[in-house]
Parts: structure tokens; sequence; C-alpha cells
């Protein structure tokens, strides 16, 4: 069989063992039909010879591929491939025409459904300096505490119930002291019974989708929204409904006439700090939209990504805290506070809600990460993320007043914004000569990342306008960037 031996090559550096190179070699050779069932293979002591290897290696994998199934040894007869292994026609067929089959590494040979909707493949940006959406800066986040709380969770304890699965709605201690401190501070009236623990707010939002909405649902947001919750919504088969938005936030007026028109199943907001234009929702507004909700009967999606960041005034409580009929799921998240790495967010609504949402989460992720989430607890115990909160409202709005201050000197007539009362970014629109891609391409080869803004455009409209995030750059790095701005136009 000397076709045999030459297709069999053994290399003794490798890190895979001998005997396993060369069973994994004869299966490749059955797989691609150049070794067929019922074929008598060599002696073990006349393949070890002619690969110049121990017979007992030979022996082993023989023995190995004999339990695996591909091969079988008959009695006085000698080694043969196994009798029931069919002829592997599809790779015959690929031999004869390699073109006829994709890479299976980078095609699959079925067909896939065609999503247009969903956001292209994630791109890191590789820059030095970031004008972002509006991240915390992760330079200040308390992490030799969070490190401290981890460790505490990892090793003390009782191991079966600290390592082995916990309840699908969350970490019973952080939903307690999330429950006190959402009440503290939002004014809501909730227990632990109303809270999901979530990976996030977008996981929040999914969860939503899926079991609040069905085909042909109407969700309405505001024209210019989060894409992220938009996406969900299509992809949950609703129908979503733009809402205009003014320099009050979501225009109710134009809300309530698309009610007397059609049966509307859920509206999204944030109402704290309009996303992207960071307006918040005024006080009567958000009166007339908890009556229409009850009027109407749609559910009300509060996103409340940035609550603790307002810097006039004190936050405005949010719609939760008002809402008197259950129609308001509120979101938030531990993302703003700390960093995007750490995926802690929550969701708090009517008890059977919460539990629905659970029961549907714990089908695409079985739990969160509960020694996360204890650790996060423990900080929120001690006072360590609200000593955090009060030091990071102090330099985010600092850090805020210059980078408008610097904006208004450098570009006076290419741009205009309103100082955002609170959030983590300007809002600035750019003058309709000024090519958003383009200059958000060319200061990236300068060392500068910022939005082009596109996400941010209703459909069919050109808004030229993005999200200059402040917070998580120092007052050097602000000055840097701004300056790389002023030179590019």
């Amino acid at each position: 069989m000397p076709y045999l031996y030459s297709n069999l090559t053994i290399d003794k550096t490798s890190a895979v063992p001998v005997y396993q190179q060369l069973s994994n070699q004869v299966i490749a050779l059955i797989k691609a039909n150049q070794l067929h069932g019922g074929q008598r293979l060599p002696g073990s002591r006349q393949l070890a010879e002619n690969l110049h290897l121990h017979r007992k290696t030979v022996i082993r994998a023989y023995d190995e591929l004999i339990a695996q199934g591909w091969l079988e040894s008959r009695p006085g007869s000698g080694t043969y491939i196994a009798g029931h292994i069919p002829k592997a026609e599809l790779q015959q067929l690929s031999r004869n025409n390699p073109s006829s089959l994709p890479d299976p590494l980078s095609t699959a040979g079925y067909q896939l459904k065609a999503f247009s909707h969903l956001q292209p493949e994630f791109v890191p940006a590789q820059a030095s300096l970031y004008l972002d959406d509006g991240f915390p800066d992760a330079r200040l986040a308390p992490l030799k505490d969070l490190s401290r709380a981890y460790r505490t969770q990892l090793l003390l304890g009782n191991p079966y119930a600290r390592l082995g699965y916990a309840d699908p709605k969350g970490s019973a201690k952080l939903r307690n002291e999330l429950s006190a401190y959402l009440n503290e501070t939002r004014g809501l009236n909730t227990t632990a019974r109303n809270i999901l623990i979530v990976r996030g707010s977008t996981m929040g939002v999914y969860l939503a989708s899926i079991a609040l909405l069905g085909a042909g649902d109407a969700v309405a947001l505001g024209e210019s929204s989060w894409s992220g919750a938009r996406l969900n919504f299509i992809q949950a088969g609703a129908k979503v409904i733009p809402v205009a938005v003014d320099q009050y936030g979501l225009d109710l007026e134009a809300l309530e006439k698309i009610c007397r028109k059609q049966a509307l199943r859920l509206v999204y907001i944030t109402s704290h700090h309009h996303y992207p234009t960071t307006v918040s929702l005024r006080a009567d507004r958000r009166l007339q939209l908890l009556r229409l909700s009850q009027k109407y009967g749609f559910i009300i999606f509060e996103d409340d990504y940035d609550f603790d960041f307002h810097y006039e005034n004190k936050p405005i409580l949010p719609l939760a805290s008002a809402d008197a009929a259950g129609m308001v799921l509120y979101s938030g998240s531990f993302t703003k506070i700390i960093s995007p790495a750490f995926r802690v967010g929550y969701i708090v609504g009517p008890e059977n809600v919460i539990s629905q949402l659970s029961r549907l989460r714990r089908m695409v992720d079985r739990q969160g990460d509960t020694m996360l989430e204890n650790a996060i607890a423990e900080l929120l115990q001690q006072g360590i993320i609200q000593r955090h909160l009060r030091k990071s409202l102090r330099l985010y709005r600092q850090r805020r007043d210059l980078a408008c201050q610097l904006l208004s000197a450098a570009l006076p007539d290419q741009l205009s914004f309103k100082i955002p009362e609170g959030g983590m970014a300007i809002w600035a629109q750019f003058d309709p000569a000024i090519d958003l891609t383009v200059l958000s391409q060319k200061a990236l080869k300068k060392g500068l990342y910022f939005s082009s803004g596109i996400s941010h455009n209703p459909h069919g409209q050109t808004l030229n306008a993005t999200r200059l995030g402040f917070a998580s750059s120092t007052p050097a790095e602000l000055g840097q960037s701004i300056e790389i701005i002023k030179k590019l136009i």
C-alpha cells in the first residue's frame, strides 16, 4: 500500500502525540475516500518499519481507531477499514471539481436567512484619542475595590451555593441592594422581586422585545434613537414607527395622533437624556406620556442609561417613579458608572413581567456572573459606588464645561450645540458643507476616533450631527482631540 505511506507524515517535534497524529491522518484519508470500507491495512510491524516508528505506537493508533469505530480487527486476518463506513461521495465530488464546494471555514454549505437590518460586524477603533459615544473614564473606576470584593466572593462562603447554578433573575444580594438604591435615588417603590439582572441594557431590550412583542406589533420611538433598540424591535417582527423629537424631547402630540390611528404595543424612550440629542423630556410631557399609556394601553420601556450624571440640578425622577398602573419597564446599567466591560444591568417592572422575562432569559443565558453581581452588591452596600459617582460627577462636569469651551473657541462657525444638562456627550451639529464621514476618517488617521453620526440619521435624512463624548478623556486629551478636528476642518 505505497500510497498510504506517502500520505502519512509524522512530525516528532509536534506537541500532538505521534499515535494521535497517525490515527488523525488515517481518519482524514477515510473521509477523503482514499481508504474504503473493508480495505485491509498493513500490519502494525510493517507500518511501523515503513514510518520508522515503534510498533507499540502503531498498535496504540490502531487500538484508538478501532475504539472509535473507524477500523475493525479480524482475528487471524488483520486490521481493516470498518465495513460499515460508506464511501464519501461528497468528498469525491469536491476532489473532482474543487470549485463546486465553498471553503467550509469561511462559508457554510447551507443557506442563511439575510437580516439586512442587523448592524455590521464590530470593528474596534484603533486610536489613541476618543470623542466617543459617551463612555465613562474607566481609569476612574473603583477597580481595586471591585477586585477585592470579587476575590472575596470567589474564596469565601459555601462553595456549592457560591459556584453552582443560581437564580436566572440574578444575585439576590444585588437585587436587594439595588432595590434599596433605586428606591432612594429614583423614587421607586420596589422589592427584589421587581428586578431582573441582565448583561447590560441591550439584553434588557432584547428580552422585552421577544417576550412582549409579536409579529406586526407597533412600536414607537424617537425618529433619531438608539439603533440597538430599534434593531431589536425589528428582529422581533415589530413595526417601528418614528416619532418627532424636539428641544423638549419626544413630541407627545405626534404620538397621540399615531395612537388614534393604530394600536401601539410599546413606546421606547430615553426620557432623562434623549439618545442621541441629550435633551430631557419636559415634566408636562412625562405626565402626558403616562396618561397616554393608560388610555391607549401601550407599554413604556424607559431606558435610563445615564441617570446618575446630571449636572445642572438634581436628576429628574424617571417615569417609573410615577407609574401607578404598572405600564413602565425601567432599564439601567452599571456600564456608564464603571465601564462597558462589566456587563451588569437591570430591568425593573411588575413581578409577573419580571418572572416571565427571567424564564426567557434562562433560555439564552442561564444566569449572569454571580461573582461580579455579588461584588457590585458589596460595593453598593459599603457606599463605594455612591462615592465614586460623586467624584465622577464632579470631574465629568468639569470636562463637559471644558469641551464646550474648546469647541466654541475652535469651531465657532463650523458646528453648533447646546450645553448638555447631563450625560457624557455633546450633540454637535456640523455645518452642511462638512462631510462628517470624511472628517471622521481623516481624524482616525491622526489618532482620533469619533463617530460619523450615520447611525443617528432617521430614514431618508442626513442630520450631519454626531455625539462627541467628553467623559472618557482628560482635559489634555480633550484639547488634543479638538485641535485635530480644528486643523482638519
